[in-house]
């Protein structure tokens, strides 16, 4: 069954281009447009898409906002943020709500459509030069540093430095790679960090790393 997907960007032109992009791909299929926030979260109630692509700048109802709402509908709507540089704040708010993927306006065809389909099985995607920008932005004034919290003590250490590569950006073959495991290791670990933790998705662990300072934009990413 092909992997459905809400457009909403109150251009219509963009609308336009990413239809075209993604109703190429045999595999997904765009099954409603949005042109603000409030028909996003309507479409997404009434059709349930694998995954709702949403600006994060839109009238009536800003993609922040309906990203929460669409979340709350607890149709396992999988919420892919299309920001650009200027609006990284509104990025960290939405990752901290749920959203499942970020990627930059700008970003290749394949990009978009291999996102996707990231976001569709589940997992999570930050376009690294998002993460880059963002953290080194915001993360650290959202919250002082602090010492980690008593959860993380539940983590191996061989977790904690997964955690770490994953608040890098990296995504599951690159840390295979970089500690010298399998993938299907990695994702073990990924399974067991997000279990003991009680969070979501990688997206939300990106968010606990940095907010609690267990890894900071200054530090190398291991």
């Amino acid at each position: 069954m092909p992997i459905s997907v809400l457009l909403a960007d109150d251009q219509g032109m963009v609308r336009s281009g990413l239809r075209v992009i993604l109703d190429a791909e045999p595999d997904i299929t765009v099954v409603a447009e949005a042109e603000n926030g409030r028909q996003a979260v309507d479409l997404a109630r009434t059709h349930r898409p694998a995954v709702a692509l949403l600006d994060i700048r839109m009238p009536v109802l800003d993609g922040l906002t309906a990203a929460r709402q669409v979340i709350a509908l607890g149709a396992d709507t999988r919420i892919l943020i299309l920001t650009t540089f200027d609006a990284d704040e509104y990025v960290y708010e939405a990752l901290r709500a749920g959203a499942s993927g970020f990627l930059l306006k700008d970003a290749p065809a394949d990009q978009l459509a291999s996102a996707v389909r990231i976001v569709a099985g589940g997992d999570a995607l930050i376009d690294p030069s998002v993460t880059r920008r963002l953290l080194s932005r915001f993360v650290d004034a959202a919250r002082e540093p602090v010492a980690a919290p008593p959860e993380l003590d539940v983590l191996t250490p061989r977790e904690r430095d997964v955690l770490r590569l994953i608040a890098g950006g990296l995504s599951n073959t690159e840390i295979a790679l970089d500690l010298i495991i399998e993938e299907s290791t990695v994702k073990t670990h990924v399974g067991r960090i997000l279990a003991k933790l009680g969070l979501r998705d990688r997206v939300q662990a990106v968010a606990v790393a940095y907010e609690t300072g267990f890894v900071t934009p200054q530090r190398p990413s291991r």
